[in-house]
């Protein structure tokens, strides 16, 4: 949901207020557009990756020298990454290519792929921008063909395509021989009519119609993908893509920046942690005369977790509030994203609850001492015997009227991407006669980024769904409804309920 602030500026879920120009299209108009409009296969979603999937950005100056000057995989890291932004002309797209050209010859390409995938992982998922995400959704809702499309290489887009869900890559092939790279491109490199030409090559071959279906960019270059699309769209467009959209009538979108922390935002952070230690200690200190140890925890979250929200700025929405209070003792799941959806929780959930979390989580010299004061239990996620034994006992905490919660996926995701569920969370209620109660996180992610402690000012959204009976549940037979479960998350997400 998106709202207008004095003065004219969008307030986007999170992100906090932008400017939003006169006559550009918002996030839900564009979403409006594609749930009215036509639905199938034969439509297609074309997607420009470098500043409409991936914002841009270029690794920092130092790291860059310094891997330049290195030879080997550094090297190899420096072409993958540095051109992650995009060629804005075609001298800059020349000398990338010359560059991938001479310092990948010789590469194993599954050298390059594992390469580019953890890259993705350790630095470019950060800056892939949730705006398409959710216009990829939207348009898979609908049926579409899903298409990434790129003059980079594979090495660099397919992790982005596959984190996305979009399964059709178009980009610029190189030459492999033997499994390993021979140094040229394969066939005609895919800039200007090149992404094009190939995007008409792949419709004709699948029966798409291309005068119904969309297409999204940002540069000039591009020009030529968006002319080919019925439905065209500007994303964060160049100021030539800027005159032919206002002369072609496209609508344009205008996605936040994927930024570097900023001072403001240490600051922040720094400001966050001391709220919450000293609000953790303040709560247990207001609950030490009872020597209850259930009353000192439960006040030490909740302080802690209101300290901390007031000390970084950030805001927590809730939908469904009442479904935190009642029923308990209740399983309460949550997507998860961010080192702040714990914050997140204790707020919405307030007192009487506990959780569960993998055992590394222990050793973390903030958070490892807190979650064992409140009686979290840890589980080593790399054997199933042990995981299972020390879930026993959390059976019995239900019972004696303590609720718990779980994140069902195992492990923080990469984007809003809600991944598969493990069932430990649903045996534990079957067996505790208890409820499962869904909790949906919109924008933790936002705030801090999956690897990063950094905080940033912003808005959460939680959304908490109705308790779900689990109680007539086959422990042996429950894939089909543990993954109506996981569908309930992934469709609040796109379709976040009203107030």
């Amino acid at each position: 949901m998106t709202h207008r602030a004095a003065g004219g500026e969008l307030l986007a879920p999170g992100v906090g207020i932008i400017e939003q120009p006169i006559g550009a299209m918002d996030l839900e108009e564009a979403v409006a557009a594609i749930r009215t409009g036509p639905r199938g296969p034969r439509i297609a979603a074309v997607f420009d990756f470098g500043g409409t999937v991936v914002s841009g950005f270029n690794p920092p100056a130092a790291l860059e020298r310094l891997l330049r000057r290195r030879g080997g995989r550094a090297a190899m890291t420096n072409v993958l990454l540095a051109s992650i932004r995009g060629a804005r002309s075609e001298g800059e797209y020349e000398r990338f290519l010359q560059q991938a050209m001479h310092t990948w010859a010789g590469v194993p390409e599954t050298e390059l792929g594992e390469l580019g995938a953890a890259l993705f992982h350790r630095t470019v998922h950060g800056h892939l921008y949730p705006e398409a995400w959710r216009l990829v959704r939207e348009h898979e809702t609908a049926g579409h063909t899903l298409v990434l499309v790129s003059s980079l290489t594979r090495y660099q887009v397919q992790p982005v395509a596959d984190e996305l869900g979009i399964p059709n890559v178009l980009c610029t092939a190189m030459t492999v021989q033997d499994g390993v790279l021979t140094g040229h491109v394969d066939g005609k490199p895919l800039w200007r009519n090149g992404k094009a030409d190939a995007v008409r090559r792949f419709a004709a071959t699948r029966g798409i119609d291309l005068a119904q279906s969309w297409s999204y960019a940002d540069s000039a270059a591009d020009l030529p993908l968006l002319q080919l699309a019925g439905h065209a769209v500007a994303v964060n467009p160049d100021p030539r893509v800027v005159l032919e959209a206002a002369e072609k009538g496209w609508p344009v979108l205008h996605f936040r920046p994927r930024q570097a922390p900023r001072a403001t935002d240490y600051a922040r952070t720094v400001s966050g942690f001391g709220a919450l230690i000293g609000g953790a200690v303040v709560g247990v200190l207001a609950k030490a005369h009872t020597k209850q140890r259930r009353q000192m925890a439960d006040s030490m979250m909740t302080v802690a977790a209101d300290s901390t929200l007031r000390g970084t700025g950030v805001r927590v929405r809730v939908v469904g509030a009442e479904n935190a209070r009642a029923p308990r003792p209740a399983v309460f799941i949550f997507n998860h994203q961010s080192q702040f959806d714990i914050v997140v929780i204790a707020e919405v959930l307030g007192a009487g609850f506990t959780g569960i979390a993998k055992k590394e989580v222990a050793n973390n010299p903030l958070f490892g001492p807190l979650m064992r004061f409140v009686e979290v239990t840890f589980i080593n996620r790399g054997d199933s015997a042990a995981a299972r034994a020390a879930l026993a006992p959390v059976v019995e905490t239900l019972r004696g009227g303590l609720s718990v919660v779980i994140a069902p996926e195992g492990t923080r995701s990469l984007t809003p991407r809600v991944g598969a569920f493990k069932k430990g969370a649903f045996h534990i209620a079957i067996q505790a006669g208890a409820p499962i109660i869904p909790v949906v996180i919109r924008n933790a992610g936002e705030i801090a980024w999956r690897n990063s402690a950094v905080v940033r000012k912003g808005v959460v959204d939680v959304a908490v769904l109705p308790p779900i009976d689990v109680s007539g549940w086959d422990p042996a037979h429950m894939d089909d409804e543990v993954e109506r479960v996981r569908q309930l998350f992934v469709d609040t997400l796109l379709r976040w309920p009203e107030n």
